[in-house]
């Protein structure tokens, strides 16, 4: 299901907050044509749309507020990173890279977010060739000023996609899926 992001926060492990470091278009899974089953998450969660962020140290608090477009409704919630997660982080990995194929070194040093209707979040750990370890899944709070803080007058960036309004207007959306 299609969203987009207003805003990625991230307060680190030292207690510096750092405001907007992503946003936008998210990166999601579309089959050709539009014609795939938005049911549930993936089984190997890919690295999304990502962005490197350097100087930040390893990742306490995530903060994120998106807007599902095909309720539409905005949300946002804040996500806790374990000890055990950045412990993860700081570990290097032997694995076997198919695509490169090569035995390589790598770090777990990508966390990806996938945002779902009714306000659930869901994040992995990930790195290059190495197997995804989940997180969590946590439970977003409707945004009451709504979309853009209240700014935009109610406006939300767009309406789904022809392929993805078109879903909505033959299925239900399955919010128990996530």
């Amino acid at each position: 299901m299609e969203v987009w992001v207003e805003s990625v926060d991230v307060v680190d492990q030292r207690g510096f907050a750092y405001e907007r470091v992503h946003g936008g278009t998210s990166s999601i899974q579309n089959p050709p044509g539009g014609k795939g089953n938005p049911v549930g998450w993936p089984t190997r969660p890919g690295a999304g749309a990502t962005r490197p962020m350097t100087g930040i140290d390893l990742p306490q608090y995530i903060f994120v507020r998106w807007q599902s477009l095909a309720e539409p409704q905005t949300y946002n919630v804040r996500i806790d990173i374990p000890e055990r997660v950045r412990q993860e982080m700081l570990e290097p990995r032997e694995v076997y890279c198919a695509w490169r194929d090569a035995h390589v070194t790598q770090y777990r040093k990508i966390i990806s977010i996938g945002l779902a209707p009714g306000g659930v979040a869901k994040a992995w750990l990930n790195g290059g060739c190495l197997e995804s370890i989940e997180i969590g899944r946590f439970e977003g709070a409707v945004e009451p000023k709504g979309p853009y803080g209240g700014k935009s007058g109610g406006a939300y960036y767009r309406p789904p996609s022809e392929h993805a309004q078109h879903y909505l207007d033959t299925h239900s959306i399955p919010f128990d899926s996530w």
